[in-house]
């Protein structure tokens, strides 16, 4: 009966995700807590499931709400603006320069881990260099999200923190074994981005029957100049002392001199002390970023209750020691490896949060049970995962980019999707190979 109630709760769940006509954190709480009901717990019992997940998230979403804050006010000052201004500049006119250079923007702008900061900051930018040499804005948006996706690989991003959330692992030792996997995803990207420059130049040769596309571009009118808004906020001559600043954070994180929510409580402090001096700027600066940082930590404290009450109540382990009955003897220890090999068309069905809340703690329970640890869980399904986090129609920041550049989801899903199942199917075997999973 457990069982048959914890399938029915998680079913629902994942439906009411999917569908999106609330937001994520309603049903969060409120399916799991009928679920308890269902199930004959009482409010006593409730309150000590929900004490218990509660606990588990707090430091995650900590950090959440100082770290998108943290790199929403380096946004401001214009820290990563001239660095990718400066790239499309001088890659103009060139098809392989630019798509390897857009490439590098992509990931540069993703170092927040937003999504619709990234689209912001870079399609306004490219879209006219790519309209003025003819070449086709979606492999812009292919290699925009490929290079946004390697990045979303961050602590401070939103599906290792999921992950985080639900297996209890601190967010940034889960990080550490991800590094080389992003390091060989970026030098991969750029040659990949240099392939694909090379295809679409002979594409607009044969088109045009122009035998040397992407001479030097006379007519380009530039970049979209920052608003007077925009431009109040950035401080270029602390341009330096912020870039410090950014990599002093980092390199602490690795380091893990300190939680990484203080460490981030410590960066924004800098930030704001550098950038902003004045109680009454530095509260702007804070108000703007709260809507993003609150949602984000506000849904991490949901899934926090809703795993207490998943665990507390039994209902985990119950599916998995039926669902173990069913499925074929050798493929149960496999079980995280078959998800995480079809994770990135899973994207196409499941959002992000179906995917981390409803999938990852079934799978979790499964494949425990034959002694695989939980991190090695997480690093299948998100590095088979979270390169296609840009395609998926359950993404605003991809609906946001779409709106930007004048494009179609659906040509942009036949575009990209092989190409980015194929690159993420090349993590995934670099990833098994160092023995992550």
């Amino acid at each position: 009966m457990l069982t048959l109630i914890g399938l029915l709760t998680i079913g629902s769940l994942v439906l009411l995700l999917l569908i999106g006509r609330m937001s994520p954190i309603l049903p969060l709480i409120v399916v799991p807590l009928l679920g308890a009901l269902a199930a004959g717990f009482g409010p006593e019992a409730i309150s000590g499931f929900y004490t218990e997940g509660l606990g588990r998230v707090i430091s995650i979403a900590t950090m959440f709400v100082f770290a998108i804050t943290f790199f929403g006010v380096l946004q401001d000052t214009g820290l990563f603006r001239p660095i990718i201004n400066a790239m499309v500049r001088i890659t103009r006119g060139n098809v392989i320069a630019v798509t390897v250079a857009t490439a590098v923007i992509g990931m540069l702008a993703h170092l927040d881990g937003a999504g619709a900061t990234t689209f912001l900051l870079t399609v306004p930018a490219l879209l006219p260099l790519y309209k003025e040499l003819r070449m086709s804005p979606y492999l812009m948006l292919l290699l925009l999200a490929l290079g946004a996706g390697i990045l979303n690989m961050v602590p401070w991003a939103g599906p290792l923190g999921r992950a985080s959330a639900v297996t209890g692992i601190d967010v940034t030792e889960l990080w550490h074994g991800l590094i080389p996997v992003q390091i060989f995803g970026a030098v991969l990207l750029v040659a990949m981005a240099a392939l694909l420059g090379w295809r679409e130049k002979r594409r607009i040769a044969a088109a045009t029957g122009d035998v040397d596309p992407g001479g030097p571009v006379e007519t380009f009118g530039g970049l979209q100049d920052a608003s007077a808004a925009e431009l109040e906020l950035q401080r270029p001559g602390r341009i330096w002392i912020n870039a410090a600043l950014l990599l002093i954070v980092i390199v602490a994180l690795f380091m893990g001199v300190l939680p990484a929510g203080y460490i981030f409580m410590i960066g924004l402090s800098a930030a704001l002390l550098i950038n902003y001096p004045g109680g009454k700027v530095q509260m702007q600066r804070i108000g703007a970023h709260a809507p993003s940082a609150l949602t984000m930590g506000m849904i991490i404290l949901a899934a926090g209750s809703m795993l207490g009450i998943f665990t507390g109540t039994g209902m985990l382990s119950s599916i998995a020691q039926d669902l173990v009955r069913v499925l074929p003897e050798p493929m149960v220890p496999m079980l995280h490896i078959v998800l995480g090999v079809f994770g990135l068309p899973m994207e196409l069905v499941l959002s992000t949060d179906a995917y981390y809340f409803g999938l990852l703690p079934v799978a979790l329970e499964v494949v425990g049970t034959h002694g695989v640890e939980p991190a090695s869980v997480v690093y299948a399904l998100t590095i088979g995962n979270i390169i296609g986090t840009f395609i998926s129609p359950f993404s605003p920041a991809l609906w946001l980019a779409l709106g930007l550049a004048g494009l179609d989801l659906g040509r942009h899903i036949r575009y990209s999707l092989w190409w980015m199942w194929g690159f993420s199917l090349v993590l995934f075997m670099v990833a098994w190979g160092m023995g992550l999973f």
